[in-house]
């Protein structure tokens, strides 16, 4: 099915935070030297006196954001979400989780979409440190609108929030002109009878292509926006489990540690069914076109297909 195309995440993101400074006067925003790429830049022209470019100095970014939000401000970082988890991880948890702080995280270009930059760029491991720290919430929205309603949605959040923004144009999805962003809330976007696929960020729209095809097979496979990790929708997925038997989980992540990790945990504990995962196995990613990586590591409407079907049919 052919979708119309939104906006960018980074850039509806760098466009909320615009508008959002002229709602929240104590709204502030860092940058790692990055801004023309985080689009925290629109944000840096509007705002300029609220905006602080502190350099290549991501740890020193963090810690200051933790220092100024214990006055009151409302402090967003922005760097590529690999050097957020990687560079900023002590003060991250040392400061911002540990004591609870108001400090709202936006890792940009997540999964492999800063392609071209290759493995040392790639946050495929983002997801599993910030939903493993108290008190952080987890949010992984799935095109630019979401990115720009979850965007509200944190700072609205008292506490550490940790935003997963993609650099790569996704297909409009949703519609939050007559509802605000929920934090911990999953959505239905598509009902199924014989397999759930419970997906988050830019593998939506590749698990609903691949809901279309199955559908063409006799599979009726229901579509799950998980766009909170952390607190997950608990009530969500144990309905699907409950309704279909079977769940995959899709996501622009290791297969250690994320979406996956979070929902096999919960049904484990109250709920098993049989599961399949789609995301990056135990590897480093390589440079190259974005689509083609993600086709080389699995993360396709076809792989996620694959995983649905083997399950119904019991292989």
């Amino acid at each position: 099915m052919a979708r119309v195309m939104g906006k960018a995440m980074r850039q509806a993101y760098g466009e909320a935070l615009v508008e959002l400074g002229k709602k929240y006067k104590d709204l502030v925003v860092f940058d790692a030297d990055v801004a023309s790429s985080t689009r925290t830049i629109m944000f840096s022209q509007a705002h300029p006196d609220r905006f602080f470019n502190v350099g290549i100095a991501e740890m020193n970014m963090a810690a200051m954001a933790a220092g100024i939000s214990t006055t009151g401000k409302i402090p967003f970082i922005n760097t590529f979400a690999c050097f957020m988890v990687l560079r900023c991880a002590d003060p991250i948890r040392s400061l911002m989780a540990y004591t609870n702080l108001n400090v709202k995280i936006a890792g940009a270009y997540a999964g492999l979409s800063d392609s071209y930059d290759g493995a040392s760029h790639h946050a495929i491991m983002d997801i599993a440190f910030m939903r493993s720290l108290p008190n952080m919430t987890v949010l992984s929205p799935c095109d630019g609108g979401e990115a720009a309603a979850a965007t509200e949605a944190a700072i609205l959040h008292q506490g550490p929030v940790y935003l997963r923004l993609h650099r790569n144009e996704t297909p409009v999805l949703t519609d939050y002109s007559r509802e605000p962003f929920r934090i911990g809330k999953g959505k239905i976007l598509r009902d199924g009878r014989d397999v759930s696929i419970i997906s988050t960020g830019y593998m939506v729209h590749k698990a609903l292509d691949a809901a279309e095809a199955l559908e063409k097979e006799g599979i009726s496979a229901g579509v799950v926006n998980m766009s909170t990790i952390k607190p997950l929708d608990e009530e969500l997925v144990l309905e699907c489990a409950r309704k279909t038997g079977r769940i995959v989980t899709a996501e622009e992540h290791s297969v250690h540690g994320g979406l996956g990790g979070a929902v096999a945990e919960l049904l484990a504990r109250k709920h098993p069914v049989p599961m399949a995962f789609v995301g990056v196995q135990d590897t480093f990613a390589e440079s190259g076109d974005y689509e083609k990586l993600l086709e080389k590591y699995g993360l396709t409407p076809g792989a996620i297909a694959g995983k649905a079907r083997g399950l119904v049919r019991g292989k």
